[in-house]
């Protein structure tokens, strides 16, 4: 089966009412992140189920799915891609990884992000060169900056905390909220396999956090220090 063909299909199950509801979930009314997106109104549980019938198509065939103007249509894009990553040879893993670096523009919402940065660049990087993901946290696109530090969410799972750590510090001073949100997910996700690594951090830089970062970083402490790092 082609991208083009399954497109058609996800089209053949549009909603109207879902994808107007997705509209104003994911932000895309003027001058928002999202701006511009369009939905066909299909359920995430649905599009994991397409996912795994088209994972068998070749990685070209999902990198033209990703080209579609459908938000659906890109995410199962990707969903394909993780699986067929997590299934792949080394060279089927490393075509995913290239694809996916020159297609970062395509991947443009947080949802996107989250569901593809740990799986494909997080895992293709877990034990190589990381300078990657640096580049992609000094990005002038919101969505490269949201895919650098998602992506470390696969190193944490391996306790490997140093470059979720630097990222988050470099994008301390990030202007936009869901950076803010984003690192202090990753955070968070330190301090549950290691606190003192995320306190070490914390008194370093949460003076300067920006509060949705330090609040998320936070959320699991007893309600004393939470209250203390809030406090500052």
């Amino acid at each position: 089966m082609t991208g083009k063909a399954i497109e058609r299909r996800l089209r053949s199950l549009a909603d109207a009412t879902i994808a107007e509801q997705h509209l104003r979930f994911f932000k895309c009314g003027p001058g928002q992140y999202g701006e511009g997106d369009v939905f066909l109104g299909i359920m995430v549980p649905t599009m994991r189920t397409l996912s795994k019938e088209f994972t068998p198509i070749p990685v070209a065939e999902a990198v033209v799915l990703l080209q579609s103007k459908w938000h659906e249509a890109r995410l199962v894009a990707l969903l394909i891609l993780v699986r067929k990553y997590e299934r792949g040879d080394e060279a089927t893993r490393d075509e995913i990884y290239r694809s996916y670096l020159a297609n970062t523009h395509r991947i443009n919402n947080w949802d996107l992000v989250d569901a593809s940065a740990p799986n494909i660049a997080g895992a293709h990087l877990l034990g190589r060169d990381r300078k990657p993901l640096y580049d992609l946290a000094r990005s002038e696109s919101l969505w490269e900056r949201r895919i650098a530090i998602i992506a470390t969410q696969h190193f944490i799972r391996h306790d490997d905390f140093a470059d979720t750590l630097a990222i988050a510090a470099i994008l301390l001073d990030d202007g936009h909220d869901l950076i803010h949100k984003a690192a202090g997910w990753m955070l968070r996700e330190v301090g549950k396999r290691n606190q003192p690594a995320l306190e070490r951090f914390l008194r370093k830089h949460a003076k300067r956090m920006p509060r949705a970062m330090l609040r998320y970083a936070i959320e699991r402490f007893p309600p004393e220090l939470l209250t203390r790092y809030m406090a500052r």
